[in-house]
Parts: C-alpha cells; sequence; structure tokens
C-alpha cells in the first residue's frame, strides 16, 4: 500500500530543464553546442562516479561542498560566448534556471495526495538556492534540498533520509523523478519508482498505484454562458 510520495523538483514540479537551459543560453549569448558537450561530459560523470566526494564540481556544488560564487566562476571560465567576449560568472546559476515555471497540474496532485493521506516529500539536488518556496508547507511534510544536507541523488542515504523524514519504509513510498538513474537508485533501495516525462502521464501512473484520484474535478460549464477570445 503506498503511503508516501518522494519528488523531484526540476522537471517535475517545474518545466522542463531543457526549456530552461535553451531560454538562458539565448538570452547569455551561449554557444549552445559548447555548452552541451561540457555539461554532457560532467553530468555523465556526475551520475557514474557514484558517491566520489570531490571527483566532479557537480557532486561537490550538489553537496553543497563548494560556494556557488566559485562554481559559477569556473562554469563561465569553461563556457564560450557567440559574440567572443567572457561569459558573465556573477548569478550565472540564477540565469540559467530562470526559465523554470511551476506545473499546476503537479502541484494539484500534491495537494490532492497530502488530502487522502499521503505524505509527501521534496527531495532536490540543488545547484545553488533557485527556490520558490512560498506555499510549500501546502504541499510537502517534508523537504530535502542536497545542497542543505550534503547529500545527493542517487546516493542512498539521500534517499534515507527523506524517509526517514516523513516516517516511512521505502516499500511503502513512490519516488518520481526525470533522470533515470536516480529512478533506478530509487529501486534499488525498493522504492517503486516513476520516471517523469510530463504531468497526465506521471498522474496517471500515479492515480494507479494508490487507487486515488489525484486531478481537481473540472467545473461544469454554465449554461448560457460564452467564452471570449
Amino acid at each position: 500500500m503506498v503511503k508516501g510520495l518522494l519528488i523531484d523538483w526540476g522537471g517535475v514540479l517545474t518545466t522542463s530543464l531543457h526549456e530552461a537551459i535553451t531560454e538562458w543560453l539565448v538570452a547569455d549569448g551561449i554557444d549552445a553546442e559548447h555548452y552541451r558537450d561540457l555539461m554532457r561530459e560532467l553530468i555523465r560523470h556526475a551520475y557514474e562516479d557514484g558517491d566520489g566526494a570531490g571527483v566532479n564540481p557537480i557532486h561537490a556544488l550538489e553537496r553543497g561542498e563548494v560556494d556557488v560564487v566559485a562554481f559559477e566562476r569556473d562554469l563561465a571560465a569553461r563556457l564560450v560566448t557567440l559574440h567572443g567576449g567572457p561569459a558573465v560568472a556573477e548569478g550565472l546559476l540564477t540565469r540559467m534556471f530562470a526559465g523554470f515555471r511551476p506545473v499546476p497540474p503537479m502541484y494539484e496532485m500534491l495537494r490532492a495526495a497530502r488530502a487522502a493521506g499521503l505524505a509527501t516529500c521534496l527531495l532536490s539536488n540543488s545547484w545553488g538556492d533557485h527556490y520558490s518556496r512560498d506555499g510549500w508547507e501546502e504541499y510537502f511534510d517534508g523537504v530535502v534540498i542536497s545542497g542543505e544536507v550534503g547529500m545527493r541523488k542517487p546516493e542512498p542515504r539521500i534517499f534515507h533520509h527523506a524517509l526517514g523524514l516523513v516516517g516511512l519504509e521505502a516499500g511503502e513510498c513512490v519516488f518520481i523523478d526525470d533522470i533515470e538513474a536516480n529512478i533506478v537508485a530509487a529501486r534499488g533501495l525498493g522504492l517503486v519508482g516513476l520516471h517523469h516525462l510530463d504531468a497526465d502521464t506521471t498522474i496517471t501512473a500515479l492515480e494507479a498505484l494508490c487507487d486515488l484520484p489525484l486531478r481537481l474535478p473540472v467545473p461544469p460549464a454554465t449554461p448560457g454562458l460564452t467564452t471570449l477570445t
């Protein structure tokens, strides 16, 4: 029986990372092909190297082991701009994630899940603090931000930490994330993993797992009224 839900933030409760990054690349005039080659290599090592502390700058950033300003300077120095000048380091991560926008159906699902008695916990790998936390108490029983706890997905210890916050066993919880490596790690610990692709698919799968309706009902149309466009 599902009693709890652990859920990622960026790309799950928000619009996709690809959209946000594309918006930032255009706004900052960054060479997109060079950026993606650079990040592909860094992220590949970040997930393939496992628990090796300090092996990768992304490991260190997500665990809160390096200063955000220092990471921004290091990343900016590696970037190539279309205009030939240096990339602007100050506020780089803030600009990078400015394109994240909330996905209302996912938040409605969380509200419905809590109303039905499920415990909910945010479980997010952070690249600095770019979260809008207004109203989080309405959606989450627990919050785990990697840089604040010194652990990162897919490390087993961060999943155990989140489970401890909601007081549940792994087999009682569903974990939702848009990164497959994190889903694989969660399943290895006994959680039910849902690889997020879009809101409708995820909510439908979760409703089946929990045997609960997790969408707000669509209000009936009022006879005699028309919508002006």
